[in-house]
């Protein structure tokens, strides 16, 4: 009998060595296959345009991407902010329109433009029907095909600043 209970412990002690073998040989090579991808990847880039405010005090980019089979650009909200003193007219026209051309601003730092964006965010304060017409009509001038971006506006009740009312962000693409 303890022979028997010897070989089986063997037996179990032979099978899970197999295993464990087996797990790490393939855990390695899928490190290998990251390792790999992670080689094909461009690092991150980060684009501050010269001409919008410089927004590192306040703890994000103007821009992200990264390229692979093409280029994702990932682009923070843009207030309706005019110049490098990010000065807010009381206009909410204004604001959109001030808005929509920091976008542009930071997509040509990419060498794309507004038919490259994928997905737009909206945030609106105090959103009602004719803000969202104000909007309506200056994506149209900015979207003259009328192919535009995916879109998701979100009424809210405050943005970062004061006197802002409104915030666009995007995420952008342009094949390699």
């Amino acid at each position: 009998m303890i022979s028997l209970k010897n070989t089986t412990y063997k037996g179990t002690l032979l099978l899970a060595s197999l295993i464990f073998m087996a797990m790490f040989s393939s855990c390695s090579e899928v490190n290998n296959n990251t390792t790999d991808k992670q080689k094909n990847m461009a690092p991150i880039e980060y684009k501050n345009p010269e001409t919008l405010f410089d927004p590192t005090p306040f703890a994000f980019a103007h821009s992200t991407s990264i390229s692979g089979n093409g280029k994702y650009v990932f682009i923070s909200g843009q207030s309706g902010g005019e110049d490098l003193h990010h000065h807010l007219s009381a206009d909410f026209r204004k604001q959109v329109q001030f808005a929509l051309k920091n976008l542009e601003t930071v997509l040509k730092e990419h060498d794309l433009k507004a038919d490259d964006v994928l997905k737009i965010t909206v945030l609106i304060v105090d959103h009602d029907q004719e803000k969202l017409k104000i909007w309506t009509e200056e994506m149209h001038k900015v979207w003259k095909n009328n192919k535009f971006p995916a879109s998701t506006l979100i009424p809210v009740p405050k943005l970062a600043l004061d006197d802002m009312m409104i915030e666009v962000d995007a995420v952008a693409f342009k094949p390699l």
